[in-house]
C-alpha cells in the first residue's frame, strides 16, 4: 500500500525536527488525541506536575509561612525577569508576573492615560481596533467612562489586523494611548510592532501591546522595538496552566512616572511597615498590587527552561513550518469542500495559529471534540488550529486535518440529504 505523500512528508519533518524531543516532555502527547488548542491552553509539562506536587508537599507543606522569606516574595520579579530575558527580549527590572491579564491591562492602561492627560489635557483618546480581544475592548471602554475619555476605533477585517496605514490615519495630538494585539486572536494576523510603535510615538502617544497570542510562539523584542507597556498571559504557549498569572512589562524610564491605580501593600516601599499611607516602591515593584499567586507561577518554569534551551528563533521557525503544513493540507483537502483561509497567507504576517472558514465549522468542531480532536471555534464560521511548537508534531497535524476533512464531508452529505 502506497503511503500518503502528505503523511510521508509529516514523518520526514518530525525526524528532522530539532525541537521534536520536547514533545515527549508534555503530558498526553503520546496519546492519539490531537490537540489544536495550545494557543488557548497549553499542555502541561510532565515535570511541572512533579514540581507543583513537590511545592505543595515540601515548600508549602514543609516550610509554611517561612517560604515567603526564603523565596516566594522574590518570585514575581525573578520569573518576570526570566520571561523578559527568554520570551520578550527585555533587560532585567522591566517585567513582573502577578495578576490576570485583565487586571494588568487595566492597571497599565489607566496609568498610561492618566499620565498622558496630566502632561497634556488635550490627549483624551484611546485608539484600539474593533477586532481586538474582548477583554481589551471591555477594559478600555470602562477606563474611558471612568476618566471621561473617547475611544477611537480602527475598523479591521476579521481575517487581518491593524496596519501602519490605518494607525497613521487616526493618531495625532489627541491620542493618549494605543492598544494593539501583537497577534490577533481570531485571524493570527501578526502586527508590525516596531513600525506601529514608531507611528504612535511620532504622534506623542504611548503604546500598550497585548502579547497573549505571541509570547512563546513569536519572537518579541520589547526593548529594541521601543515598547512602552505590554501584557501577556502564561497559560497558552508558556504552559502555566488554567488561570496562571499574566506578566507586565513597563519600560524602565516610565516606571517611576506612571502611577498604577490599584494600590496594594506589595507595591509599597516597605510592605511590612504597614504604614498609614501608600508610598509606591521604585521600579517595577510598584506595579504589583496584592499577594502574588505563587502556586500559579510554578508550572510555567518548566516551559521557560525549554524556551531558554531552544531559543525563540528556532521556536518561530517550527511554528512557521507547522502553520505552512496545516495550510497546505487545507488547500488540498478542505478548499474543495468550500473552506477558505481566514488567516494571512504571508508567513511574515501570521502568528502561531491558523483560522479556516466554512459556514458549518461550528458543527464540525463539536463533532471533532467527540473524536478527541480538539481545535477551537470562533465566529464567524472559523475553526482555529493552534499549533504549539514545543508540543505539536507534524504527524499530529496530519491526523487532525484528516479528521477535519472527514467530518466536514459527513456534515455536508447530511445537509444535502445524502447520508
Amino acid at each position: 500500500m502506497t503511503l500518503d505523500p502528505q503523511l510521508a512528508f509529516a514523518r520526514r519533518m518530525d525526524r528532522s525536527d530539532g525541537l521534536a524531543h520536547h514533545r515527549a516532555k508534555f503530558e498526553g502527547a503520546d496519546t492519539d488525541l490531537v490537540y489544536f488548542d495550545g494557543n488557548s491552553l497549553g499542555r502541561p509539562p510532565k515535570s511541572a506536575i512533579g514540581r507543583v506536587e513537590e511545592f505543595l508537599r515540601e515548600s508549602w507543606g514543609g516550610r509554611l509561612i517561612r517560604g515567603w522569606d526564603e523565596s516566594w516574595l522574590r518570585l514575581p520579579n525573578e520569573i518576570g525577569d526570566r520571561i523578559g530575558r527568554a520570551v520578550i527580549d527585555a533587560k532585567a527590572g522591566q517585567t513582573v508576573i502577578g495578576d490576570s491579564t485583565t487586571v494588568l491591562l487595566y492597571k497599565l492602561a489607566r496609568a498610561a492615560v492618566d499620565a498622558q492627560v496630566a502632561r497634556d489635557p488635550a490627549r483624551r483618546e484611546i485608539v484600539l481596533d474593533t477586532d481586538n480581544f474582548p477583554t481589551d475592548r471591555y477594559v478600555l471602554d470602562g477606563i474611558a467612562k471612568e476618566r471621561g475619555l473617547t475611544l477611537r476605533w480602527i475598523e479591521v477585517d476579521t481575517s487581518s489586523g491593524v496596519t501602519p496605514e490605518q494607525l497613521a490615519a487616526v493618531v495625532g495630538p489627541q491620542t493618549a494611548l494605543v492598544v494593539i494585539s501583537h497577534v490577533a486572536y481570531r485571524s493570527a494576523y501578526l502586527a508590525d510592532a516596531p513600525e506601529l510603535t514608531r507611528i504612535a510615538h511620532d504622534a506623542g502617544a504611548l503604546v500598550l501591546w497585548d502579547l497573549c497570542h505571541s509570547a512563546g510562539s513569536v519572537p518579541v523584542k520589547a526593548d529594541e522595538w521601543g515598547f512602552d507597556l505590554a501584557v501577556g498571559c502564561t497559560y497558552k504557549y508558556l504552559n502555566g496552566g488554567p488561570g496562571s498569572p499574566a506578566f507586565a512589562y513597563v519600560r524602565e524610564d516610565l516606571q517611576d512616572v506612571l502611577e498604577q491605580p490599584i494600590q496594594g501593600w506589595w507595591g509599597t516601599t516597605d510592605m511590612f511597615l504597614m504604614g498609614p499611607e501608600y508610598r509606591p516602591a521604585p521600579g517595577m515593584q510598584r506595579f504589583i498590587s496584592g499577594t502574588a499567586p505563587i502556586v500559579g507561577m510554578i508550572a510555567m518554569q518548566e516551559t521557560l527552561a525549554m524556551i531558554e534551551e531552544a531559543g525563540m528563533p528556532a521556536i518561530r521557525a517550527k511554528s512557521i513550518a507547522l502553520t505552512e503544513y496545516a495550510i497546505s493540507l487545507a488547500a488540498d483537502w478542505l478548499a474543495p469542500l468550500g473552506v477558505t483561509l481566514a488567516s494571512p497567507d504571508d508567513v511574515e504576517r501570521r502568528g502561531g495559529h491558523v483560522t479556516l472558514f466554512h459556514p458549518e465549522m461550528r458543527e464540525v468542531v463539536a463533532r471533532l471534540w467527540q473524536q478527541d480532536v480538539i481545535p477551537d471555534y470562533r465566529d464567524p464560521g472559523g475553526i482555529r488550529i493552534g499549533l504549539s511548537p514545543l508540543s505539536t508534531s507534524f504527524e499530529e497535524v496530519h491526523r487532525g486535518m484528516a479528521a477535519t476533512r472527514d467530518v466536514l464531508k459527513q456534515v455536508l452529505l447530511e445537509r444535502a440529504g445524502l447520508a
